[in-house]
């Protein structure tokens, strides 16, 4: 296995400063995306939804549990006894304890799949996951968000009982709150996945492998 080029703490130094500079400037630009994205638009979302939830039936007003905003992420649906590997990456990476965070802040968020209610249930069982996670099985929540059979992070607000949705992000657009990545991006080696650019001798791995 190739390791990074040993140097003096000198030279070591310059190509930090360089780095920085490069950081700050992306910094500056993921700063300049969010000033962007708190000026987006909205657009009326109807509440024609009826999620089976383990505490009964609930409409999507529902699920804000009384709070203005509402983060959804959704959660594929790959059949019976078959579990996207992407989305159990996903939600073993939300921060349970920052929930409650976020619920003191006005924000909700909540796991959201077309599998029938029962499938979830025996899997965050299995897994140990203890986050909210209803069920879309039977509704066209997922086609109206645009997710399909695929995933998708949505944000909605609501306004009294009228909701809408503020956001949306699929695939590249969820790395961003992924702890283990963030903290892999800033290793040497990386994530260690295929795609990425590495130098030649670097591990790496299909993503999914």
């Amino acid at each position: 296995m190739e390791k990074p080029k040993v140097v003096s703490a000198e030279e070591w130094q310059q190509s930090r400063d360089e780095l920085l500079k490069a950081e700050k400037e992306a910094t500056r630009a993921l700063d300049a995306l969010a000033a962007q994205r708190r000026r987006l638009p909205m657009v009326e979302f109807a509440d024609s939804y009826t999620f089976d939830t383990p505490s009964g039936a609930k409409p999507l007003l529902d699920l804000f549990e009384g709070r203005q905003q509402l983060v959804v992420y959704q959660f594929m649906d790959n059949g019976p006894s078959h579990y996207c590997p992407g989305c159990t990456a996903f939600t073993n990476n939300v921060p349970v304890t920052a929930l409650a965070k976020l619920a003191g802040l006005g924000v909700t968020w909540v796991t959201v799949s077309n599998m029938p209610l029962a499938q979830i249930e025996a899997y965050k069982a299995r897994m140990g996951w203890t986050l909210p996670f209803v069920s879309s099985h039977g509704t066209a929540f997922a086609d109206d968000c645009g997710a399909g059979r695929g995933f998708m992070l949505s944000v909605f607000l609501r306004d009294g009982d009228t909701i809408y949705r503020t956001y949306s992000t699929t695939s590249r657009g969820v790395d961003r709150i992924l702890f283990t990545h963030n903290i892999l991006d800033i290793t040497a080696y990386g994530r260690q996945e295929d795609w990425e650019d590495s130098p030649p001798g670097w591990p790496q791995h299909p993503t999914y492998g």
